[in-house]
């Protein structure tokens, strides 16, 4: 793994494992991959990547996504390091690298209500305003109240709630190109033991039925109208069907998880198979909630 440095100064690795970054342990290489640690490196990132005509990727904490085995061309950047979390009155301002778990943790600690849903999601805030994540009755678009983004243009440019797009698993930022910097929840002054109940109800029901020791992705399929995912994949038979490494966890239909080295090309193989199955059973399309990108 070789280290070089462009203009500022910044660290680059080249040809460098998606894998061990990723939820699902799973992705080919990346041509180039940064961490930055401030708004400033960030902009000195996406500008060189820009002169040197590079495609540019932008993610968290890996989740919710798919890197084919071929890997990524260009830039991948981790948003990791930008984590840093402020609280003005009921509400808490973090950057888009903070995980989304210890966000709620915070917001207990602090007393704060309305992010109880989010204990025990696997990704970034920048990941969950990005694919507006939710569980338990909880959803990004309940709390956030404005996010800040680095813009195709090299700005920075605050959207307001309305001006987000929200929609099922899905913000303007899938479709403007900006990279998602900082967000701001709206909270409510709650009791602090009954949010960390809230919370634990969640997090218990969630190892109750999620596959958790395994790498991945948690739930792959979007709720088709009318149906579940992972009823329809578990009565078409295909729990403990697998390709390669990756296989339908015997536990929860709707999960995929890497028991022997699977990878990306295993995830996005084994996804196509069950889509297959499920509509020749069923009549129904299900359509991917995780992202698949990358060269085969």
């Amino acid at each position: 793994m070789e280290t070089t440095m462009p203009k500022n100064g910044l660290n680059l690795l080249t040809n460098t494992e998606i894998a061990p970054y990723a939820y699902t342990q799973a992705g080919g290489e990346a041509d180039y991959l940064a961490i930055p640690h401030s708004l400033e490196e960030l902009q000195h990132l996406v500008a060189w990547a820009k002169e040197q005509g590079f495609p540019i990727h932008v993610f968290g904490r890996l989740s919710n996504l798919v890197v084919r085995s071929g890997g990524l061309r260009g830039l991948v950047i981790l948003m990791t390091e930008l984590k840093t979390v402020e609280q003005k009155g009921n509400e808490l301002s973090a950057g888009a690298g903070c995980d989304i778990i210890w966000l709620a943790a915070v917001a207990q600690e602090k007393g704060l209500a309305g992010l109880e849903w989010a204990a025990g999601i696997p990704g970034s805030v920048g990941g969950a305003v990005f694919m507006n994540a939710g569980a338990y009755g909880g959803q990004a678009d309940m709390v956030v109240e404005s996010v800040t983004a680095l813009m195709p243009d090299m700005t920075f440019q605050t959207f307001s709630r309305k001006e987000l797009a929200f929609a099922y698993r899905h913000s303007v930022f899938q479709d403007n190109g900006g990279i998602i910097v900082q967000a701001t929840f709206a909270l409510k002054k709650g009791n602090r033991q009954k949010i960390q109940d809230r919370m634990d109800e969640n997090n218990y029901a969630r190892a109750l039925k999620q596959p958790l020791s395994w790498p991945s992705n948690g739930s792959v399929f979007k709720r088709p109208e009318g149906y579940f995912a992972g009823k329809l994949i578990m009565d078409s038979g295909l729990q403990g069907t697998s390709v390669g490494g990756v296989m339908v966890s015997t536990k929860h239909a709707g999960f995929m998880v890497n028991v022997d080295h699977g990878s990306g090309n295993d995830y996005e193989d084994l996804i196509h198979l069950v889509q297959q199955e499920v509509y020749k059973n069923y009549q129904v399309h299900l359509e991917p909630e995780v992202r698949i990108i990358g060269d085969r």
